[in-house]
């Protein structure tokens, strides 16, 4: 029973500390790679990875119409929602990119009222709360100067949440599991590469890259996308729901402290206050949904956020 608790709080642990800082990871990358070329390369590669390894164990390979679900949900979810945080950390620091993508569960309240899911009052509390958050960081923060990558950045978070919850009502490979997400990363990487084509992106194909930001995203690739997201499934499977998804509040904050301490981001009061409301109005987001589910109930949740390693068919938690 100890070992298990130590091999718990060691997933936690690594869960936080990987996606959380996988946001300062994207902000090196960036240095010598364009947003949407960076993604192609990160996804196509874990992704083909991940769907060698399961094939070898005996995973079936998905269905032409599991594979259409795939391609659907990995546009929203890391097209839109990946690609558009990566070209919002042009300008936009990572200690915000991070602050913005913890909107998802808002966004995901409101696509999911689209969806026939009728919120509770609680939750739209909890809406209301975090959408103040987003006023503060707009009109007073971080993002208000830095017009269309600020508005990619708000963007990623609805389109995160968009295929998150319409993944819900999709075939996807294996039920939506480990073979999901391995065909998403796939099939969102092919896209991003052939949106990276369409921008032009190879033009900057020749200018020097650092040796630090393909490090970079070797690190997004297997720590980011890999790792992180084995440990996630380790906690899914041994530790309470809350318990797994209680990095979620946490991520923020050591994606904000490595941007601070390592990058030399500055952080404005304004921001620093729009992050607790933020945070504040997921809290009671999470408290609602928790009650409206009732003491036994555990939400599903599978994969992970816009910053992190693979796609995601849960819409209550952000993850990077």
């Amino acid at each position: 029973m100890r070992i298990e608790r130590l091999q718990i709080a060691a997933a936690l642990a690594l869960v936080c500390v990987i996606w959380g800082s996988t946001y300062f990871a994207m902000r090196v990358a960036l240095e010598s790679f364009p947003p949407f070329m960076m993604g192609a390369i990160r996804f196509l590669v874990a992704g083909a990875a991940m769907y060698a390894v399961l094939r070898a164990r005996g995973e079936r390979a998905p269905a032409r119409r599991e594979w259409a679900s795939a391609t659907m949900t990995g546009a929203l979810m890391l097209v839109i929602g990946n690609g558009a945080v990566a070209f919002g950390q042009q300008r936009v620091s990572s200690s915000v990119a991070a602050i913005v993508v913890a909107t998802m569960p808002l966004w995901a309240v409101l696509f999911g009222r689209a969806f026939g899911d009728k919120p509770s009052v609680g939750e739209l509390l909890g809406v209301g709360i975090g959408f103040v958050g987003v006023a503060l960081l707009h009109t007073g923060g971080d993002l208000f100067s830095h017009g269309v990558n600020a508005f990619a950045m708000l963007l990623a978070p609805a389109g995160w949440a968009l295929g998150s919850v319409w993944s819900r009502r999709l075939p996807l490979p294996g039920g939506g599991g480990l073979m999901a997400t391995a065909a998403q990363m796939i099939a969102g990487g092919a896209l991003m590469a052939l949106v990276s084509l369409a921008m032009g992106e190879h033009a900057f194909a020749a200018r020097a890259v650092s040796v630090r930001s393909v490090l970079a995203i070797g690190y997004l690739a297997l720590f980011g996308s890999i790792v992180a997201f084995s440990a996630y499934g380790f906690l899914l499977r041994h530790a309470r729901t809350s318990t797994a998804t209680s990095y979620a509040y946490v991520n923020p904050l050591i994606a904000v402290a490595i941007g601070v301490a390592i990058g030399g981001e500055r952080v404005h009061v304004a921001t620093l206050a729009g992050a607790g409301v933020i945070l504040g109005g997921v809290l009671v987001l999470s408290m609602a949904r928790s009650a409206k589910a009732g003491p036994v109930a555990a939400p599903r949740v599978l994969h992970s956020s816009p910053a992190d390693a693979a796609p995601s068919s849960e819409p209550l938690v952000a993850r990077r």
